[in-house]
């Protein structure tokens, strides 16, 4: 018996969510997270501060951050700051909005 593959096609929407997705992933990430977003502004000094890691370790998660868009950074030796990405941020909300609420009824028949 020949099996066939199909074909699954995805758009933009799907990458950006995937990606964003992975960046959410890991609990240090999402601390992070938290933290750029109970400051009304760009925060300015050592995270290592507030989470007990390695610097090169929250680098790390800083960078998966930073290439999803979740948010931005601004070298300016001796200081760095770190912010969320306003426009990203809302985007993740509209996309993963629609996909939490897009289909309420279970399609199966699971009670």
């Amino acid at each position: 018996m020949q099996r066939t593959l199909s074909v699954i096609e995805y758009g933009v929407d799907e990458e950006v969510m995937a990606s964003i997705a992975k960046a959410l992933s890991h609990p240090v990430r999402l601390k992070i997270l938290k933290l750029l977003a109970s400051h009304k502004c760009c925060f300015t000094g050592e995270l290592t501060e507030l989470i007990p890691m390695a610097q090169s370790t929250i680098s790390q998660h800083l960078k998966a951050l930073v290439e999803a868009g979740l948010i931005q950074g601004e070298i300016n030796p001796p200081k760095v700051r770190y912010c969320i990405n306003q426009e990203q941020w809302l985007k993740a909300s509209v996309l993963f909005g629609k996909f939490f609420i897009a289909d309420k009824e279970c399609l199966c028949d699971c009670g």
